[in-house]
């Protein structure tokens, strides 16, 4: 039997802030989800889902007014009172937690990976549509600042057409850390291809559109891990830009977070973007009295041509700031407004069919093509 700890949210008026339920208290809803929604106008952090007690004193000290529960069906429990559904929790309840809520008729956000193929993404999507609910998938790095940049760069035509997108999460961590993100349960979804891999894959599309080939490596290279720690993918975009991303745990020497190649130049960016950090600090949007998701002009990337930015060649250019804001705003906007939310299953969907490709290129040591869409 669930257990619940109340705390005084009121009752909220037909046009007061919409009623979140969060499932999931771990890095994922304590770092990224909660903050955001608390920080998000026209939202309300309403009740927290984690078995875990000391989580459950933390959400309550980090978020006095929430409702705490212990176990996700008292979520769903609470329906009638609540607006929108966000999945914080292990990548293998993501399906069926996503399906519990949309048939409880609630709006749902995921955090990725939505799936663990595309063909259940798409399940999603068509139950989504059936019930004439949102069902997005929180893609938080579309708003990094790099990737912001890079988008800029390439729509405003200074890098002329682009040839080859090369991205990286590579870290240094020689020992696992343990737990589900890095099982070697395929039940469990993890390991990096599914892990930041989903991040980076999501990013090429966005830029570049439908990839028609991929081909991959895929290795195991700490002593005791037992999910993919060093993964390369190669991906032939229909519109002829070739993407290779790299996601590591095993990185001595950290290459560049972008490198983007084009007719006229290219631009190069090192470092990460500065919201995570900022987020895991403690700090929150608009409540620090700094500006958010800004980084140090030192951090700037490079554009020009013909020389190396490690020998001061090229120009330094302005970082957009971070967004993460913005993705809950979008949502807030498509519950109370309509249309499409910020990341669409659809696109998820797409993106699992690359991590798909990518995982069956990698045990089979072959490129795989994949067939065009209607």
């Amino acid at each position: 039997m669930s257990s619940e700890t109340s705390h005084p949210t009121g009752t909220a008026a037909p046009h007061g802030p919409l009623r979140v339920g969060l499932i999931g208290y771990g890095l994922a809803g304590s770092v990224f989800h909660a903050p955001l929604i608390a920080a998000t106008d026209g939202l309300r952090l309403d009740t927290v889902s984690t078995s875990d007690p000391e989580r459950q004193a933390q959400a309550r000290a980090e978020h006095p007014q929430v409702r705490t529960v212990d176990t996700p069906q008292a979520v769903l429990d609470r329906a009638a009172d609540l607006d929108l559904i966000v999945l914080a929790s292990p990548n293998k309840t993501h399906v069926p937690l996503a399906t519990a809520a949309l048939e409880a008729g609630l709006p749902v956000v995921v955090d990725k990976p939505l799936a663990a193929t595309a063909a259940e993404a798409e399940k999603l999507a068509a139950l989504a549509e059936e019930r004439g609910l949102l069902l997005s998938v929180f893609q938080n790095r579309r708003w990094d600042n790099d990737f912001r940049t890079v988008r800029r760069l390439i729509e405003d035509g200074v890098l002329g057409d682009i040839q080859r997108f090369e991205s990286r999460f590579e870290r240094w961590r020689p020992q696992p850390k343990g737990g589900w993100r890095e099982s070697g349960d395929p039940a469990e979804l993890g390991g990096l291809l599914y892990d930041l891999g989903s991040h980076l894959v999501d990013q090429a599309l966005t830029l570049f559109g439908p990839v028609v080939s991929v081909y991959a490596e895929s290795d195991i290279r700490r002593p005791g891990a037992e999910a993919d720690d060093d993964t390369f993918l190669a991906l032939t975009h229909a519109s002829g830009v070739r993407s290779h991303l790299w996601v590591s745990a095993t990185t001595a020497m950290l290459g560049p977070r972008f490198r983007v190649l084009g007719s006229r130049a290219g631009y190069v960016k090192h470092g990460l973007d500065p919201q995570e950090a900022a987020l895991r600090e403690g700090l929150r949007p608009g409540t620090d009295g700094t500006e958010w998701g800004v980084e140090p002009e030192s951090c700037r990337g490079r554009l020009g041509a013909g020389s190396s930015p490690q020998t001061g060649g090229g120009e330094p250019v302005p970082t957009l700031p971070g967004d993460y804001p913005a993705y809950y705003a979008a949502i807030a906007r498509a519950l109370r407004e309509g249309g499409h939310p910020p990341v669409t299953a659809t696109e998820a969907a797409a993106a699992l069919r690359v991590l798909e490709a990518a995982k069956l290129s990698a045990t089979e040591g072959r490129t795989v093509r994949i067939e065009a869409r209607p």
